[in-house]
């Protein structure tokens, strides 16, 4: 489904009191992953009230509902793009490249040349988009529960 002219889009940084919101949109957005990797998937498990404390979080409302959200953190050098999320009602209108190209505007108003992003190695559907937004794949990195891709992007 592709977005209509009608639809109302919001996208606004993140506060405190939007961590329970960020935590059901993350833990839906990530569902389809667990029969395929047999766990919840780090963006799972992780303790929201203290990201949003830590990193930013920009959230895409679409006619007033949560659809999507981007997760990032200022690193020495780098943006790093810790999590992508999008509402399955939502998914395949493009939301998942539109919060990507803001990360890259984020990260070239932050004077970075590079962006990161890791992703789990059986996410193919990921890594293929990624691939297709002129992301390469830098490393692998066997952890205890897989593989982790490591991509980047010269902006």
């Amino acid at each position: 489904m592709i977005l209509i002219m009608s639809d109302t889009l919001e996208l606004r940084q993140a506060k405190a009191t939007d961590a329970a919101a960020i935590r059901e949109l993350t833990r839906t957005a990530y569902a389809k992953w667990v029969p395929l990797i047999g766990r919840e998937p780090k963006p799972m498990t992780a303790d929201y009230d203290a990201a949003v404390q830590k990193h930013r979080f920009d959230l895409l409302h679409i006619d007033g509902m949560l659809a999507a959200l981007i997760e990032t953190i200022r690193e020495l050098d780098h943006l790093l793009v810790e999590n992508v999320a999008v509402s399955p009602a939502f998914q395949g209108r493009g939301l998942g490249r539109k919060l990507m190209a803001h990360a890259e505007t984020l990260a070239r108003e932050l004077g970075f040349d590079t962006i990161r992003l890791y992703t789990n190695q059986r996410f193919v559907e990921n890594i293929e988009l990624y691939r297709k937004l002129g992301y390469r794949v830098d490393r692998e990195e066997v952890v205890p529960v897989g593989v982790v891709t490591h991509m980047s992007k010269r902006l």
